[in-house]
């Protein structure tokens, strides 16, 4: 019997002690019951009202620093349109346009002079396209070691050492490349 009002008074105590807390948790719980969300306010009833006030004022009173408007470019004024050139229409006759792709169909139409037979490859006719690179087929390794060929036997060496240096750099590099990491069509049937 002792032993049972003591665990009591233990029980009791400890209630005590803990007697703030429980009156807080009380105060919470009251304060749950009075908010639910069958009682909060509608602020718009139906939407035609929402939209008939316009649109929300986000920001309000903050100044955009970057231009959001579009492709056009900010100008200080951006009420006045920007002003356009006047058309000039081009000359369609000058001798580049009048003459532009002439010797496309050259190796369709075949040899211009029938005493010589020769005929003329497109690839003859592109006068601005540097010579070592005229016609050329290959990757990037060969089209380079063709390169090399062509500008050796000019002054290309001593008047540009530099640009000399990084071409074989990268001829070196691609030919460690081309012979470590790349399979050789020669050893398909070995």
């Amino acid at each position: 019997m002792t032993s049972l009002i003591g665990s009591m008074i233990s029980s009791l105590g400890v209630a005590l002690k803990y007697r703030s807390l429980i009156g807080t948790a009380n105060q919470a719980s009251k304060v749950v019951a009075l908010f639910s969300p069958e009682w909060t306010t509608v602020r718009f009833r139906y939407h035609a009202d929402k939209v008939a006030k316009g649109p929300v004022q986000r920001r309000y009173g903050y100044e955009e620093k970057l231009f959001r408007g579009g492709l056009l470019p900010r100008t200080a004024y951006p009420d006045k349109p920007l002003p356009m050139p006047v058309y000039r229409p081009k000359n369609s006759w000058n001798e580049k346009r009048a003459l532009f792709g002439q010797n496309d169909y050259i190796d369709i139409l075949g040899p211009s002079n029938e005493i010589s037979k020769k005929t003329l490859h497109p690839a003859q006719l592109l006068y601005n396209v540097p010579s070592w690179l005229r016609g050329v087929k290959g990757n990037e390794y060969q089209i380079l070691l063709r390169k090399r060929k062509f500008l050796q036997q000019k002054n290309f060496p001593l008047s540009s050492p530099t640009k000399w240096a990084t071409l074989n750099v990268r001829i070196k590099k691609l030919y460690k490349y081309l012979n470590t990491k790349t399979k050789s069509p020669f050893w398909k049937h070995a």
